[in-house]
């Protein structure tokens, strides 16, 4: 998420229970909610899953993290079982049967990012630590969090009125991480467990003035190395008159690729970009200005590449593929000084590709392009990727989210058409199942919870906004039967 997700002030608090507007469509069978008490069981909950280190980079806890949320499923009402395909963690599945027609499909994962560098964090990152009104942890934004105000919320729902008025269908994968390798095949063979009308991806929060963000899509991702290997081994510095430098032709190769001016230099790579609809473009002009706000506060910049303000700042975000360096190796970079000529560079890129780029053709096309501009001993690894996928602007079941969203909230939503970011596990859905999706705010988190950095956190005043849309949400989609529900 780009966007703070800062609790505002409704002006509808009544101790601990719902707000006025979330009353308005609560289950029928439910006269009130302490949302206090549902806040704690969510962060006992949040605490309990990011006491496991799940990294999946590092292959670390995952099966026992699985069993785990199995079990929390379990205790919730959920029938469960284990999916798996060679080579990747179970991922978790549970249903639990509603009494109405309608299906919700939720999706999360369990796996969190490596903790590097731990010198920074400011208390041991798998020791859940509450203090200032967050609990710092990993995972605990990137989305354990989220786990657990889902579980409470669908407890707390239960234990007051029975069963749900729709049925809930739940998918929790563990390497969300590293791209989601496996979880294509898992969803083409168990495609049928997955059937809903529509579904709640990872979720986002609020923005910073206060309004809800829904994110309706994502950007694809093709992630790759450069490798030079110019020597041997290593050579002292005065040799560099005549021998070559890894470094310096890594340079070259990377300055092919990218003109000084931001523009991508290989050919053919923006052929396949789809000029965004109307709709979208109107829903981006509409989006929360604060957008700009946060990025200068959470990066410390003064201004934005080619002055870029307002809706087309917005715009480039949204809709604008991107090439990006994500780092660079070669040579000594410890403290003083070490004259040397390096034998090997590497440089790891990632670029963010928008509706109807494909990743492994994006990859060819810079395999030519480096061939074609005198680097064919430049070394290109295809390391991992995401398609682009996104539910349309309008679409039945994201119109019904994003009202329940205005009214829980009392603002109304940011709507992303497309985020800057990737979820690799939204195109498999979309082409294996067809079921409609989104991002909606209910996921505890906002712009400085460093999700991927040390003192990863969430602030515990953003959880009873989040439990409130999810039980709002839960009745408007029970209220009417399925065919009112479902993708026209």
């Amino acid at each position: 998420s780009f966007v703070d997700n800062g609790l505002a002030d409704n002006g509808k608090k009544n101790g601990n229970r719902l707000t006025a507007a979330a009353g308005e469509v609560i289950l029928s069978r439910v006269t009130s909610l302490d949302v206090g008490s549902i806040e704690q069981e969510a962060l006992d909950l949040t605490r309990e899953l990011c006491r496991k280190p799940s990294v999946s980079a590092e292959d670390r806890a995952l099966d026992e993290t699985a069993e785990l949320v199995e079990t929390l499923l379990t205790a919730a009402g959920f029938e469960t079982q284990q999916l798996e395909v060679d080579g990747a963690p179970p991922a978790v599945y549970g249903e639990l049967a509603g009494e109405g027609d309608a299906t919700l499909l939720l999706y999360n994962h369990y796996d969190v990012q490596p903790v590097d560098p731990i010198e920074l964090w400011e208390s041991p990152p798998f020791e859940p630590t509450l203090r200032d009104g967050r609990l710092y942890a990993r995972g605990a934004a990137d989305n354990k969090a989220e786990i657990g105000v889902r579980l409470a919320t669908i407890r707390a729902l239960r234990e007051a009125g029975g069963a749900l008025p729709v049925t809930i269908r739940w998918i929790v994968e563990g390497e969300e991480e590293v791209a989601s390798p496996h979880f294509d095949a898992i969803v083409e063979r168990h495609a049928e467990l997955l059937q809903a009308d529509g579904c709640l991806w990872e979720g986002s929060g609020l923005a910073l003035d206060g309004r809800p963000e829904i994110a309706l899509g994502f950007k694809g991702n093709l992630a790759i190395k450069l490798d030079v290997q110019a020597l041997t081994v290593d050579a002292h510095s005065g040799t560099a008159a005549v021998l070559p430098s890894a470094a310096w032709r890594l340079h070259a190769a990377l300055a092919s690729i990218r003109a000084t001016d931001g523009s991508v230099r290989v050919q053919g790579f923006q052929d396949a970009v789809r000029e965004p609809s109307q709709r979208a473009r109107e829903a981006v002009a509409e989006q929360s200005p604060s957008v700009e706000d946060e990025l200068r506060e959470f990066f410390g910049v003064e201004r934005f590449v080619d002055d870029l303000s307002g809706v087309a700042l917005r715009e480039r975000l949204t809709f604008a593929p991107t090439c990006n360096i994500c780092g660079i190796h070669a040579g000594y970079g410890g403290p003083s000084m070490k004259t040397v000529l390096p034998a090997h560079a590497s440089a790891w890129m990632d670029f963010r590709l928008v509706p109807d780029q494909r990743p492994a053709d994006v990859f060819e096309l810079i395999r030519s392009h480096l061939d074609a501009e005198g680097f064919s001993d430049v070394a290109l690894t295809f390391l991992a990727s995401a398609e682009p996928a996104a539910t349309e602007p309008g679409d039945p079941f994201a119109s019904r989210v994003i009202d329940v969203a205005e009214r829980v909230i009392g603002k109304p939503p940011s709507i992303f058409p497309l985020s800057p970011a990737s979820l690799p596990i939204v195109a498999s859905l979309q082409r294996h199942v067809g079921v409609p999706g989104l991002s909606a705010p209910d996921n505890p988190v906002y712009g400085g919870s460093a999700a991927h950095a040390p003192n990863e956190h969430i602030r515990v005043q953003d959880l009873a906004p989040a439990i409130e849309f999810t039980i709002a949400l839960l009745d408007e989609l029970g209220a009417q039967p399925k065919a009112a529900a479902t993708k026209s």
